[in-house]
């Protein structure tokens, strides 16, 4: 099991194309052995410390392999609608990591 934390920062007032990417990638990950354990938008009071920009959105998704997630990353149908995410996300954090 491979669990991938997404930290994402949108560019402003792209929030709508950052959306309609969404709709079309996380139904994508259930092709590939995966599964959107929770998708948060933090507001200000979410946090107890600060230390970095505040992110748009998380998301923690777990995938069975590293090889489902390579392949869901490399999926036909998602890659025609990367301009989505390139024109709405700013920038984004993805921490790998593992059930200890």
């Amino acid at each position: 099991m491979i669990y991938i934390t997404q930290l994402i920062y949108i560019v402003g007032g792209q929030e709508k194309v950052f959306d309609e990417f969404e709709n079309i990638a996380i139904p994508t990950i259930l092709k590939y052995n995966g599964q959107l354990l929770f998708r948060v938008r933090p507001s200000e009071k979410s946090f107890i410390e600060l230390n970095i920009e505040k992110p748009y959105e998380i998301h923690f998704v777990k995938f069975d392999t590293k090889q489902d997630f390579e392949n869901f990353m490399h999926n036909e149908e998602r890659k025609k609608f990367l301009h989505l995410k390139e024109q709405s996300i700013r920038t984004s954090l993805l921490i790998q990591g593992t059930k200890v």
